[in-house]
């Protein structure tokens, strides 16, 4: 790379056989970038090399990686290092989703796990699962596809990704469901069933956090304002301290019974407070309307 080049936008999407990485990939290719599906971990840097040399018609590329050998971890760091020397930096993206959301997907398309061997799509997908726990582990953005259709996770891309090239922190925040299961992607977890539950309330029971009624009644419990306020407090604390790690995207899950009164009016109003933290804030109420 030319000294006097910025840097390329630089994306690797890795994870899980059959949790959206082909969907993830053309999603990015929609939206401009230059994208390489299956791509080895040591050509990285070169497909970098290239980049460089056209004359900045090529500056937001995304490479597909996947499971080629037991090496695939080291291969995989080595190349992310070889990319820092070359004044480049890559994000990786982790896709997963349960395991009975991926025997689904393997038994609509009447395929066989690409490390099932002579064994069950359910072995295929443990090996899997421990031979990219290490890069899970130091993937920027983690996503789970189990509840998300093609169509979702094109927008998850879009909103993380569709804004040009990223500067700085995005923090997602995610308000569920406790009984739907708790996001496996949240950095952080705020629980809000200790402020009493809307649905008992007749007149509040077919309303969400987002109507007036319901968000000014949670709103004025005992507590609501002050935990706000703290958490809001730790996450200026905490954020910029992400970000000096390296780390771009977080992502915060606020929870509550059912993700349709608690959680939402709190992601709302959370969002609201820290929105001049200077990250790049985003609000997905994941559980709205389930019920």
């Amino acid at each position: 790379m030319r000294p006097d080049d910025d840097p390329a936008d630089i994306v690797v999407i890795t994870g899980l056989s059959g949790a959206g990485r082909s969907t993830a990939a053309k999603s990015l290719e929609d939206l401009g970038w230059f994208v390489v599906d299956n791509l080895p971990p040591g050509l990285l840097p070169t497909m970098v090399d290239l980049a460089a040399r056209s004359n900045g018609a090529v500056t937001k590329m995304a490479a597909v990686v996947d499971v080629r050998s037991r090496a695939f971890s080291t291969d995989l760091k080595s190349a992310i290092s070889d990319l820092g020397v070359r004044r480049a930096s890559a994000r990786v993206v982790y896709l997963e989703a349960a395991d009975d959301t991926l025997v689904r997907r393997f038994d609509s398309e009447r395929r066989p796990h690409p490390l099932q061997g002579t064994g069950r799509v359910t072995d295929g997908i443990a090996a899997e699962r421990e031979l990219l726990r290490e890069v899970r582990g130091d993937a920027d953005l983690v996503l789970d596809t189990s509840r998300l259709n093609v169509h979702e996770l094109r927008a998850r891309m879009r909103d993380f990704f569709g804004g040009g090239t990223a500067t700085g922190l995005r923090l997602s925040i995610i308000s569920f469901g406790y009984k739907y299961g708790l996001p496996v992607d949240a950095d952080l977890v705020a629980d809000c069933r200790f402020l009493p539950n809307p649905h008992w309330i007749a007149e509040l029971a077919p309303l969400t956090g987002k109507d007036e009624p319901a968000r000014d009644y949670i709103l004025s419990q005992p507590g609501a304002k002050e935990f706000l306020h703290h958490y809001a407090e730790l996450l200026r604390v905490v954020l910029p301290g992400y970000e000096r790690e390296g780390k771009r995207f977080v992502t915060l899950a606020v929870g509550c019974t059912g993700g349709k009164h608690r959680s939402v009016a709190m992601a709302d109003e959370l969002a609201a407070r820290i929105a001049d933290s200077g990250a790049d804030v985003q609000v997905v109420h994941r559980d709205l309307g389930r019920e």
